[in-house]
């Protein structure tokens, strides 16, 4: 295969995902209550946690700049936090586990009425799984944006634990299900804005 046919066999490979992702008709609504779940706690005073694993926290990332800083137009900043302080990571990491990284930071900012945002491809990964317990536990919506797997739904810890489960269609490879969740991450921000009257 050479280079042009990689590209296109790519680019295909990734119409087909996000094709069969808009087919579901779940999504749509899981998408829908995630955005209200969102807008909700901004309009009372609360705030959105997010993380995640190497690309994931990218996304995570992506997702909280883009809330307090500018999406496609000027409004007012809104609440939302990446776990992403490198000091703060591998001092936990250091003194505690790499397992506790995102479960303390929860613990220590999140209040009652937050949603928290967890991004993992797999919904397998244990400092996010420990992190969603914490979130349960002080009273936090969670919403997991994760992915179905070739072993069934049910093998997705993520996505059964979440209140709300946004899950990208069954890939050969990560970047794919990435790739879906970096739409997703666009059109929540779009609604939440939507919800919140400030797509003027």
């Amino acid at each position: 295969m050479n280079i042009s046919d990689t590209i296109r066999h790519s680019l295909g490979e990734a119409e087909r995902e996000i094709s069969a992702f808009i087919q579901c008709s779940e999504n749509v609504q899981d998408i829908q209550k995630a955005a209200e779940c969102c807008a909700e706690a901004i309009r009372k005073g609360n705030k959105i946690i997010c993380c995640g694993n190497g690309g994931s926290l990218c996304d995570a990332s992506h997702f909280a700049e883009e809330l307090t800083g500018r999406y496609r137009g000027s409004r007012r900043p809104l609440p939302a936090i990446s776990i992403n302080d490198s000091a703060y990571m591998t001092c936990t990491g250091n003194d505690f586990s790499f397992d506790e990284i995102f479960s303390r930071y929860v613990e220590g900012m999140g209040r009652e009425g937050d949603v928290f945002l967890a991004i993992s491809t797999s919904g397998k990964s244990k400092n996010i799984l420990m992190a969603v317990e914490s979130a349960h536990s002080l009273g936090l919506t969670v919403v997991g944006l994760t992915a179905h797997h070739s072993d069934g739904g049910e093998q997705n810890p993520l996505a059964s634990m979440s209140d709300v489960a946004i899950m990208a269609p069954c890939a050969p490879h990560s970047d794919r299900i990435q790739e879906i969740h970096s739409i997703v991450i666009h059109i929540l921000i779009e609604c939440i804005e939507k919800l919140l009257g400030l797509d003027n």
